[in-house]
């Protein structure tokens, strides 16, 4: 029976809790051991001044800056269990006999100094350092069997034969618990009892937090919350204390001077107010990935961490971005919001949803009601209006009106996009209703809606629709066909013209065209930009207005709020044209929410602009609720770091750790040549808004310019050349802060032929090789006078040759024209000598004894003159003259060696110089071949020749001859 009772009063706590959780969630970010790559357990965890975070894990020491995690192991590789920073930036840490700190060295790089060398030798095995407490300068480390006091350098021990079972610290005074003793506070350097209430005794404390001015809040394993006031504990009562007694509170923290967040060992993560009051629960349903907690913290923008039994979480407490969720186990997609007679109705994927607002809250996101099913709204929802008072659902099913907490039906069975009043003055008589076959006709009489039928003429579905009062015109838009205007009768019963509007009539394109009402202006949303309609020429034409505030960039969705400011969506990414700022481009500011990108339910996007405070996005999970008040005064300071510089392709690379300060004042780190190629990394520790920030960056000395502005946290230069660089970063947000750039300074040294040695041996070789250039080109100007004078020798000597050469040619035309004219000469004597032998045989012939003896008479004289002819020397003087001439005296030469030489031997040995055949020598002789050769032998015996000895080639060299 008690075990019963304890299920019901554990249940009835659960659903207590669950009924005082706000309905906006704010945004939950998960870390497992596979993102940070480290141990599943995380027990403490800290802040420093840069804003990176720390955290006790099981494999070491874990940082995280905002987009990069790295862990630090201890010497001896045990598990931290607590951590604490001081003052000066020493990040102490406590494991299984181990403890001491982490500093960074003088490049920013985490160093781990052990202090276990300062423990009197008889102390130094202990178990696990459970709290560290830096309080002034003294640092408390504690084990449940003794603590360590470290002051000056050196380490006093404090034992006990019982547990220590806590240490803490509030308002600059320690307190420690020891188990069965009760509460001690640290005074004039001892510990004294405070109070020794049985609570205290038994009971192991896990937070003491300061509650007010005289007051201390103390909470315990296992039995709930306690107050102390003036050394005098009483109870604090909670609506949660029957959750605490069954899940232990391992570890609490303020979160403000109202606040107090409980980490439990299994029912997760409760805040309470000082009256006890639960504010809020952060579990597994609300997005945590475990409900044990090891660890809290709560950073310098008011965001919660939690380290979890097996991993981190992160949770934007203070955020401007809520998540709600009406159907949590489901996890619905929202289309539609509205607020409506103090109730927020979602409609949604699966139903409608409505909550009861708390009085007096103006952040709606706060509010603390149950979400409930709207009944009769079962399937799609896709629209919540407002007309005459009435609320009004358009439905997958039909056309419904709103009343509390039921659906009554206006029309069935037609699937209904949206409604819009024929009148701008309330109530409007007649409401027309976009549906998946045309439109609808209402009436409203008598505070009642009544179903008209359809307006014939067109049975598209048309889910975006407006009507023009002044007009009876109906604009509408189907994202395939184009845009479609519609000239409706008097009674609204038929469409009397209609017109198509396509890409021919001036759209950029047929598809993806939605029709809005903004600005007092019917409203095309395209591809490319806001298109405006123009009457005059019945075509669509880019908004000069919306030009300079859209440009052509695409849109899907317009939305006015009631402060005149635009929303809208551009690719899945929601913004607002805020006309309260001005910026450079004009008098409004477009602020974008990063947060929300890629959450939208694309085609059908939602946006409801209550008011400031609550804006209300549909998503693909649930319902976004934006306070954008409080997130354009939510300004953060936004910070950047350069949180890494390594070197590429070498092990212990890291020559700038991150953790101290980079500024140009620095001594430059001297970089070897070889190691040229750097990696640059950079974050910045608004953690809330880590989707919003860009960063821009610049290597002086080598960047000419800064570059654009991206999400991306890294950069790598290779191959730098030697000289100093400055590598300067910064970052923004989507508000438009931007920060000031941090500065590393480094120099790249010159390759050893790029020294300053390097260049005077480089000069000396040069100014020898100018030297010997120059008693070089001296001998070369010496030697090229020689040789010119040489040349010049040359050349008188080439000119006296060639007018040699030129004379030679000359004689050799001349020889050559002579023994032309000889060999014509010679060949006329063979001729004429055939001519007379055949005249002779001719006139032989014409002898005849017996005819007339004077023709006879006459025959032989001509006969006897043709002897005579033929024996003539006339013809060879003159020939031999012209041989002579011709061939250097052969004749005169030969005839002087050999004066036995008959003529008819000088005129065989012309004509063999010649190189005539026997057959010419014959006809020039008047002789026979026989002859001929018989002449040649008898030369060759007058000339003394032996027969080795060729008779033409001694002929043509006889006149060389000595």
């Amino acid at each position: 029976m008690k075990n019963l009772l304890l299920i019901v009063l554990i249940n009835l706590s659960v659903s207590i809790l669950r009924a005082q959780n706000p309905i906006g969630l704010p945004q939950i970010v998960n870390y497992s051991n596979t993102t940070y790559k480290g141990g599943i357990q995380n027990w403490d965890i800290q802040q420093d001044k840069s804003g990176i975070m720390y955290f006790a894990n099981n494999e070491g020491l874990l940082t995280f800056n905002g987009r990069y995690w790295k862990l630090y192991p201890l010497p001896n590789k045990t598990i931290i269990r607590s951590l604490k920073i001081d003052t000066s930036g020493r990040i102490y840490v406590g494991g299984q006999d181990e403890f001491g700190y982490f500093y960074p060295d003088q490049n920013g790089v985490l160093k781990y100094t052990s202090l276990k060398q300062l423990i009197p030798s008889n102390y130094r095995q202990f178990s696990d350092i459970w709290d560290i407490v830096i309080l002034k300068d003294q640092v408390f480390f504690r084990t449940v069997e003794k603590i360590f006091q470290l002051k000056d350098k050196a380490i006093k021990v404090y034992p006990s034969n019982e547990i220590w079972d806590f240490i803490g610290k509030v308002n600059d005074q320690l307190y420690a618990q020891i188990r069965g003793k009760g509460l001690f506070w640290f005074k004039n350097g001892a510990w004294q009892i405070i109070n020794e209430d049985a609570n205290l005794k038994y009971n192991t404390i896990t937070a003491i937090l300061n509650y007010d001015a005289e007051t201390t809040l103390i909470t315990t394993l296992k039995n709930g919350i306690f107050l102390l006031k003036d050394h005098v504990l009483t109870k604090k009562i909670t609506n949660a204390d029957n959750i605490f007694k069954n899940d232990r509170i391992f570890c609490a923290i303020q979160l403000n001077n109202e606040q107090f967040a409980l980490g439990t060992t299994s029912a997760a993560c409760i805040i309470i107010d000082k009256n006890g009051n639960v504010l809020q629960k952060f579990s597994y349903d609300e997005g945590l990935q475990k409900n044990n907690i090891r660890s809290l913290f709560i950073d310098y923008d008011q965001n919660l961490w939690l380290g979890l039994d097996d991993g981190i979480d992160f949770v934007a407490y203070n955020s401007p971005v809520k998540q709600i969720f009406p159907d949590k186990n489901k996890q619905v997609t929202g289309y539609s919001t509205r607020i409506f007679d103090k109730t927020l109705y979602l409609g949604t994927s699966n139903g409608l949803f409505y909550s009861p607002l708390s009085p007096g809250i103006k952040d709606i996101s706060y509010s603390k009601n149950y979400f409930q099913e709207v009944k009769n709204t079962k399937g799609q929802v896709w629209s919540l209006n407002e007309i005459n008072q009435k609320l009004l659902l358009g439905h997958e099913d039909g056309a419904f009106i709103i009343e509390k907490n039921n659906a009554m039906p206006i029309y069935s069975n037609i699937g209904t996009w949206l409604f819009e009043a024929v009148s701008s003055l309330y109530p409007s008589s007649g409401i027309i209703s976009g549906t998946y076959n045309g439109l609808h006709n209402i009436e409203f009489s008598n505070s009642k809606f009544t179903d008209k039928g359809t307006i014939g003429g067109l049975t598209e579905p048309l889910r975006f629709v407006h009507y023009d009062q002044s007009s009876n015109t109906v604009w509408a838009s189907h994202p395939y066909r184009g845009v479609y205007k519609l000239e409706l009768s008097s009674d609204r019963k038929n469409i009397i013209k209609q017109y198509l509007f396509t890409q021919k009539e001036g759209l950029p394109s047929t598809l993806n065209n939605f029709v809005f009402h903004i600005k007092n202006r019917i409203v095309i949303a395209t591809e490319k930009g806001v298109y405006e309609y123009i009457s005059q020429k019945n075509r669509f034409v880019p908004s000069d207005f919306f030009k300079p505030i859209f440009n052509n960039n695409p849109l899907q969705y317009l939305k006015e709020d009631n402060d005149g400011n635009i929303w809208f969506v551009s690719n899945n990414e929601i913004g607002v044209v805020d006309y309260q700022k001005n910026s450079k481009k004009g008098p409004f500011t477009i602020v974008h929410f990063p947060e929300l990108n890629s959450k939208l339910v694309a085609g059908f996007e939602s946006i409801y602009p209550y008011d400031k405070e609550n804006i209300f996005v549909g998503a693909n999970k649930g319902i976004y609720h934006i306070n954008y008040l409080k997130y354009t005064h939510n300004v953060k300071k936004l910070n950047v770091l350069l949180t890494e510089v390594a070197l590429f392709g070498k092990k212990d690379s890291i020559i700038y750790g991150g953790h101290t300060p980079a500024t140009i004042d620095a001594t430059p780190v001297q970089i070897k040549n070889s190691l040229n190629s750097l990696r640059f990394e950079f974050s910045s520790t608004l953690f809330e808004q880590q989707n919003n920030i860009e960063f821009s960056y610049q290597l002086e000395g080598f960047d000419k310019n800064w570059s654009d502005w991206s999400a991306k946290s890294e950069k790598d230069y290779t191959n730098l050349p030697y000289g100093t660089f400055s590598f300067k970063v910064k970052s923004r947000n989507n508000l438009g802060s931007e920060t000031a750039p941090v500065t590393y300074t480094f120099t790249i040294l010159p390759a050893w032929y790029q020294t300053n040695i390097a260049f005077l041996v480089y000069f000396l070789l040069i100014v020898i090789f100018l030297y010997l250039l120059i008693k070089w080109q001296a001998k070369k100007h010496i030697k090229a006078q020689q040789q010119l004078k040489k040349i010049h020798q040359l050349d008188i000597e080439k000119s006296e040759s060639e007018i040699i050469q030129l004379k030679n040619e000359k004689l050799e035309s001349e020889v050559n024209f002579k023994n032309k004219e000889l060999a014509i000469t010679t060949m006329h004597l063979a001729q004429r000598g055939k001519l007379l032998l055949r005249i002779k045989e001719d006139l032989y012939a014409l002898q005849k004894p017996e005819g007339d003896e004077k023709n006879t008479e006459k025959i032989k004289g001509l006969l006897k003159l043709l002897d005579e002819t033929e024996k003539s020397d006339n013809d060879w003087s003159q020939f031999s003259l012209h041989f002579d001439q011709v061939h250097n005296n052969f004749l005169a030469t030969l005839k002087q060696k050999f004066p036995h030489l008959s003529q008819n031997d000088l005129k065989m040995s012309a004509y063999l110089k010649m190189n005539l055949s026997s057959k010419e020598i014959a006809q020039l002789l008047g002789i026979t071949i026989r002859g001929v050769e018989v002449g040649r032998y008898r030369l060759r015996k007058k000339l003394n020749l032996s027969s080795e000895v060729n008779l033409f080639d001694y002929l043509l060299q006889v006149t060389n001859l000595k």
